[in-house]
Order: structure tokens, then C-alpha cells, then sequence
């Protein structure tokens, strides 16, 4: 009887319930603990359970990188069939006439001849800039295109006997070797693969070549001299003298704008292949 009165006493029931308090918070503190190993505080999984079992994955353990497939660069192509493009072949184009003009004494022809040269190489100068029309091609056609000239004009007045071999000689040896040495650069330049067809194509830009200051000067020098010399049989007054003195200085300033060339680091500048042309 006295068992039985106490467990159905005041004191044994407070005991049960003092224990079963304790037991709680014990688990409670264990569940605490457990969920603070398995998922710290300073883990950036904010949307993972917290009482999870799911354990991140450690500094030093390895992390498996997805594969990247590498793609081979595009071929860098461009429009060269533009108006400023158009207007410098033709200026080209006109060469041959205008040598045969002169060796066949057709000056008021030549001199035609000379005038439209000079407009086409202003108008497509300021097309190319104004609607921007520039390209890769434009800036080799454009220098191509005087050298050109320059040398019709060149060989024929000096057949002629209307400048001195020797100035011609320098005109001419300058130019050669400044063709030269852009076959050699287009070639090194050319991304690969390097076939005959994707040399001649112009399409496929690589290199691109700007005059040096001393050369402009040059090339608008040996143009007024060659333009007066062949215009001179149809002006009424003699230019022997001030063409004379003329011929001197254009031989000086050829030498030293074919001497700039190999000096200067912004005369030839290779195309990347992740850049795009002037469009």
C-alpha cells in the first residue's frame, strides 16, 4: 500500500515530470548541435534543409569542371564592293591610257586623263570617310592605285626623255621594292592555312598598311611633278628651270619615305583574327 501511495503521490509525479522536462531539452540541445555540424552557419546553401544530412563539399575536394567545346575562329571576311573601292580601279584602269597618251604625244588627253585621277582620288577619300565605306582593301587599292600612276607616268616621260633616267631609276627601284615587300607581308600575315586561292583573296583581310607622313608628302610631290611635266607641252610658257629644281627634291624625298618604311612601327599593321575590320 505504501508503493502505491507513492507513485500516486504529489512528490512522484513533480520527479516524472522534472525528468521528462530534462529528457526534452537534452534532445532539443542534441538537434541543435547535430544541425550546426551538419549545415554551419557560414555555408552559402541558404536553400538546403537545415536539418538535413546533406554535407557540402570541402575546399581541397576535387569539383568536376564542365567540358568546353572550342570552336574554331570564324574566317574574318568584309564588303570590298564599295563605291570608293569602284572609283580606285577605274583610277587604275586608267593608267594605260593615259601611257599611251603620252607616248604618242596626246598631251590635252593625258592631261584629261590626269584631272579625272585626281578627282577620283578626292571623292572616294571623302565617300569612304563620310558614309563609312572604309576598308581593309581600300587601304592597299588606295596607295596601289598613285603608285601606279606613278609609275606610267614615270616610264613613259622618261621614254619620253622628258625627266632624267637616273630620277626614274630612284622613282621606280622605290616602288619595286615597296611591292616587294607587301607580297611578303600579305603572306606572313594570311591566317592559315595559306593556299594560293586565300592569298588572292582580298576578301580575307590580314594586313594593313598606312603611309608614313614623309611619303604623303612624297607621293603628293612626285604627282605635281610628273602632272607638270606632262602638261607642259600644252602651257604656252617654259618650265625648264623650275621643273629641274623640281626633280631634285623629289628625288631627295623619295629616298627618305622609302627610308621611313623600314624605321616606322605604324607603317604595316597585322589583322587579328578577333578583331573586326573597318566596316
Amino acid at each position: 500500500m505504501s508503493t502505491i501511495a507513492f507513485l500516486s503521490g504529489a512528490s512522484w509525479r513533480t520527479l516524472c515530470s522534472g525528468r521528462c522536462v530534462n529528457r526534452g531539452i537534452h534532445r532539443l540541445h542534441l538537434a541543435r548541435n547535430r544541425a550546426l555540424y551538419q549545415f554551419p552557419a557560414w555555408s552559402t546553401r541558404p536553400s538546403v534543409n537545415r536539418f538535413s544530412v546533406y554535407s557540402p563539399l570541402k575546399k581541397n575536394e576535387d569539383r568536376k569542371e564542365p567540358t568546353r567545346i572550342l570552336k574554331p575562329l570564324a574566317i574574318l571576311r568584309e564588303n570590298i564592293y564599295t563605291i570608293p573601292n569602284v572609283l580606285t580601279v577605274s583610277r587604275i584602269l586608267a593608267c594605260p591610257v593615259l601611257g599611251w597618251a603620252i607616248v604618242h604625244d596626246n598631251f590635252q588627253f593625258a592631261t584629261a586623263l590626269l584631272v579625272y585621277a585626281g578627282l577620283t582620288d578626292t571623292v572616294d577619300g571623302f565617300i569612304a570617310r563620310r558614309y563609312n565605306m572604309t576598308s581593309v582593301l581600300g587601304t592597299i587599292l588606295d596607295p596601289a592605285a598613285d603608285k601606279t600612276l606613278m609609275t606610267t607616268l614615270t616610264l613613259t616621260l622618261a621614254y619620253k626623255g622628258m625627266i632624267p633616267v637616273p630620277l626614274a631609276v630612284i622613282i621606280f627601284g622605290r616602288d619595286v621594292l615597296l611591292s616587294l615587300s607587301a607580297f611578303y607581308i600579305r603572306y606572313t600575315s594570311l591566317p592559315n592555312p595559306k593556299t594560293f586561292t586565300r592569298y588572292w583573296d582580298m576578301s580575307i583581310p590580314s594586313a594593313e598598311v598606312h603611309p608614313t607622313r614623309i611619303s604623303k608628302i612624297n607621293t603628293l610631290l612626285q604627282l605635281s611633278l610628273m602632272a607638270l611635266t606632262t602638261v607642259s607641252p600644252v602651257l604656252p610658257m617654259d618650265l625648264g628651270v623650275v621643273l629641274q629644281a623640281f626633280q631634285w627634291v623629289v628625288a631627295t624625298t623619295t629616298i627618305w619615305s622609302g627610308a621611313s618604311y623600314l624605321f616606322s612601327k605604324d607603317a604595316v599593321r597585322v589583322i587579328s583574327a578577333r578583331r573586326k575590320p573597318p566596316s
